[in-house]
C-alpha cells in the first residue's frame, strides 16, 4: 500500500469515526464526573436514612460499579464498538460466580435483608435455629448470638432469615408462664394466696401488667395451677428461678405438700 493510500484511508476513518470517538470521550468524562457526584450524595442519603453501617460500603460499591459498567457500555456503543462480546463475557462470569458461590450468596442475601428489614437489632434476645441468646453482632454473612450460659453461637444469615425468628425483646416485656401441681391436701385458696404473696415479693416482675393465678385442671389426685406474670426479657430466667423458689418455700412453710413428696 502506498503512503498516500494509507493517509487517505486514515483520513476517511477519522472523518467517519472521529466524531463518535470525541462524543464518546465527552460522555465518558461527563459520566465519571456525574458518578463521583452521585457517590457522595448516595453516601449522605444512606447516613440520613440510618442504613446499617455494615451495609453502607457494600451498597455504595455495588451502585457505583453498576453505574461504571453501564457508562462503559454506553461509551462503547457511541464509539461504534461492538459490545455484545463484552456483555456476554460479563454475563458468563456472573453465572459462573453465582454457581460457585451459591451458598455464600444465600448467606449474603439473608444478611442484606436482615440489615434492611431489621427483624431484630443488636442486643435483642431472639430464638432461632434452636438457639436462644442475645444478638451481639450482625454481619453480612452471619449473625452472632451470646447464650445465657456464655456460649457464642454463629448462625449463617441464609438459614437464619429463611426460618422462624422469635424476637422476645422487641415488645419490651415477656410473659412467664408455668404450671404448678398441688395435691388436694392443700386448700386451693390458701395455695393461691401463697403464690400471689411470692409474686409480690419477687423482684423484676412488672407490677403494672396483669398477673393471673388460677386452677386450669382438676385431676383425681391433684389440682394444676397456672401462673402468668410479666417480666423484662433480660430478667426472664432470674425471675423464673426466684419465683419458683419462693413458691416452694411458701408451700413448705404452710405444710402444703407437692405431689410425689
Amino acid at each position: 500500500m502506498k503512503l498516500a493510500d494509507f493517509y487517505n484511508s486514515a483520513y476517511q476513518w477519522v472523518v467517519i469515526h472521529g466524531p463518535n470517538i470525541i462524543i464518546g470521550l465527552i460522555v465518558l468524562i461527563t459520566g465519571l464526573w456525574f458518578i463521583r457526584l452521585l457517590k457522595s450524595r448516595i453516601r449522605r442519603k444512606m447516613s440520613a436514612e440510618e442504613v446499617h453501617s455494615s451495609l453502607q460500603p457494600f451498597l455504595l460499591s455495588v451502585s457505583i460499579t453498576a453505574l461504571n459498567i453501564l457508562l462503559v457500555l454506553l461509551v462503547l456503543t457511541i464509539m461504534g464498538v461492538e459490545a455484545s462480546a463484552f456483555t456476554t463475557l460479563v454475563g458468563a462470569f456472573g453465572v459462573a460466580a453465582g454457581l460457585a458461590l451459591s451458598g455464600t450468596l444465600q448467606n449474603f442475601a439473608g444478611g442484606v435483608l436482615i440489615l434492611l428489614l431489621k427483624p431484630f437489632e443488636l442486643n435483642d434476645n431472639i430464638i432461632a435455629q434452636g438457639q436462644d441468646g442475645k444478638v451481639t453482632s450482625i454481619q453480612i454473612f452471619f449473625t452472632v448470638l451470646l447464650t445465657p450460659d456464655n456460649k457464642t453461637i454463629i448462625i449463617p444469615n441464609g438459614k437464619l432469615f429463611n426460618e422462624v425468628i422469635v424476637n422476645v425483646t422487641r415488645e419490651g416485656s415477656r410473659r412467664l408462664d408455668f404450671e404448678l401441681e398441688v395435691g388436694y391436701a392443700g386448700n386451693s385458696e390458701r395455695v393461691k394466696r401463697i403464690i400471689e404473696d411470692a409474686i409480690k415479693a419477687t423482684p423484676y416482675i412488672i407490677k403494672n401488667k396483669p398477673v393471673k393465678v388460677g386452677i386450669t385442671k382438676v385431676l383425681f389426685d391433684r389440682m394444676i395451677f397456672a401462673v402468668y406474670v410479666w417480666v423484662k426479657p433480660s430478667e426472664f430466667l432470674t425471675v423464673k428461678i426466684d419465683l419458683h423458689e419462693r413458691i416452694v418455700a411458701g408451700l413448705e412453710a404452710a405444710g402444703v405438700k407437692l405431689p410425689g413428696t
